[in-house]
């Protein structure tokens, strides 16, 4: 399963160097709801964080009800948040999400340290969102994963068959596993989650930015609470006025015109280093040689079996960030040989944790009907996968059917009586389709949208090195200076090998 995922491999990267240096119309203002006093009053022990986790943050936990239709009146459950403080006595709020749904979020605030125009005007939190991270978390008894090492390419009925038993049976851990708790992860609660601690932190507004799953969270919580909302950046955005379906429904799309248009001829205009072929299409081709070969005979390195579903996993995750290239092309270069160490390294860095898997089938899950039968994923994932043979197979796993849904009914995200939010968006984006970012900016009134042209990278500000777009979000989250229309930046280009 291909996820909307965001800034994680880039925030450990980031983490590691802080280390060694030392998706119905908005409430007004008066229906917003109460909340009792125990948690709107709570003191926050804020604390260094763990020295060996998260060196130079503030750490501490936040008390929320179980079910906010609850609230008082059930179980509670906490939230693990982190702080960058500013130095500035009377400084701004804003919260960050790095996406997912279900990524942990007290590692973000280190993706700002060199952002020195926001760090001075600004206490930057993150947070892990209920379900991840150090806040209570969700589990699926180590199956989240189960059968994702089936080829969705093979369509033989046994084969179908298993993967679809399997990703049910996976679903159905997930919420076993995951007990009470996992009925009550969904956007709204979320969204009532951050409100809180809005309050508790004697906030009138917030400001945010949240990338790919985070944009949705962000278009939510705008939709729940515009009284509290104040800049919004939604980078990197899901078809958040859609829902869910859709928003991955465009993966296989985004991420073959990343495949094709920027890695394959970056990879073949260095084939002196790199060997994979002189144009875009042998390169194809040897991708397509080498997966065959793992599909006859997976590798074992270091006694591990890596596979074709591997091998997609690694390219997958390269396609996020062109710094990515590099490593990717050199691993490819090593399975030319025959070997995998390279691309199974990359493959273990990348894994993602069963908390965020959990968090993310629950949110997705819980938060809408998913349209359709298992008949429509078997032929979805044919058409797509002819289409789109990198993931457009992958179809055939990425749904919630079997999920026992409680009775969530979400506000819909129009943008109405919302202050204005800008969207970022590159053009090539892999795991969040333009064509639907563009949709959503259409259908959220009062949007801004900075397009990143000449772009494939999945996370932009701050994260992309684009001193442009750096500097527009940040007239609009430090001087609030709310674009007349729509902008654009160029992208960075691709890297040297």
């Amino acid at each position: 399963m291909t996820l909307i995922v965001i800034v994680l491999m880039r925030i450990a990267t980031i983490t590691a160097a802080a280390l060694t240096a030392s998706l119905l119309t908005a409430l007004p203002a008066a229906a917003t709801p109460q909340v009792p006093d125990r948690y709107a009053h709570q003191q926050l022990g804020w604390a260094p964080c763990p020295a060996d986790k998260l060196p130079g943050l503030e750490c501490a936990t936040v008390t929320v009800p179980l079910d906010w239709n609850n609230a008082g009146q059930g179980k509670d459950i906490t939230l693990a948040i982190s702080r960058l403080k500013s130095k500035n006595p009377t400084p701004k709020v804003l919260f960050t999400n790095p996406g997912g749904p279900g990524g942990e979020g007290r590692t973000l605030p280190y993706a700002y340290l060199k952002r020195e125009r926001l760090t001075a005007t600004h206490d930057i939190y993150g947070i892990d969102t209920r379900g991840t991270g150090a806040s209570n978390p969700m589990n699926c008894g180590g199956q989240a994963t189960l059968g994702w090492e089936l080829d969705p390419r093979d369509h033989s009925d046994g084969n179908l068959d298993l993967m679809l038993d399997s990703a049910r049976l996976g679903r159905e851990y997930c919420q076993v596993k995951s007990g009470e708790l996992g009925k009550f992860v969904n956007t709204e609660q979320i969204v009532k989650d951050y409100d809180l601690i809005r309050q508790v932190l004697g906030a009138d507004k917030i400001n945010y930015v949240g990338y790919s799953g985070g944009t949705w969270y962000g278009a939510y919580y705008a939709t729940y609470f515009p009284q509290h909302t104040g800049r919004f950046v939604l980078d990197s955005n899901t078809y958040f006025t859609g829902d869910w379906k859709q928003s991955f429904g465009g993966q296989p799309e985004a991420f073959e015109r990343r495949f094709r248009e920027d890695f394959l001829p970056w990879v073949a205009k260095y084939d002196a280093i790199y060997h994979q072929g002189k144009t875009a299409e042998d390169a194809r081709s040897n991708y397509e040689k080498l997966r065959a070969g793992l599909v006859a005979k997976p590798l074992t390195p270091n006694g591990k079996p890596f596979g074709p579903t591997d091998l997609d996993g690694v390219i997958v995750q390269a396609l996020y960030h062109k710094q990515s290239f590099t490593n990717l092309a050199a691993g490819l270069a090593e399975l030319n040989e025959g070997k995998a160490d390279k691309l199974a390294a990359i493959a273990a860095v990348t894994a993602y944790p069963e908390p965020m898997l959990a968090t993310l089938f629950s949110v997705l899950c819980n938060d809408m009907p998913w349209p359709g039968s298992e008949d429509d994923l078997i032929r979805e994932s044919g058409e797509n996968g002819r289409k789109y043979p990198l993931i457009g197979y992958t179809k055939i796993v990425q749904s919630c059917h079997g999920w026992k849904r409680p009775p969530v009914k979400l506000k819909h995200p129009d943008g109405k009586g919302v202050p204005p939010v800008l969207m970022v968006q590159s053009d090539h984006d892999p795991a969040t389709n333009t064509a639907l970012a563009e949709k959503a900016h259409r259908e959220f009134a009062g949007s801004r949208m900075l397009r990143i042209t000449e772009e494939g990278d999945h996370g932009i500000y701050a994260l992309a090195g684009n001193p442009c777009a750096d500097d527009i979000v940040e007239q609009y989250l430090i001087d609030d200076k709310v674009p007349a229309a729509d902008l654009s930046c160029k992208g960075t280009g691709l890297p040297q090998p």
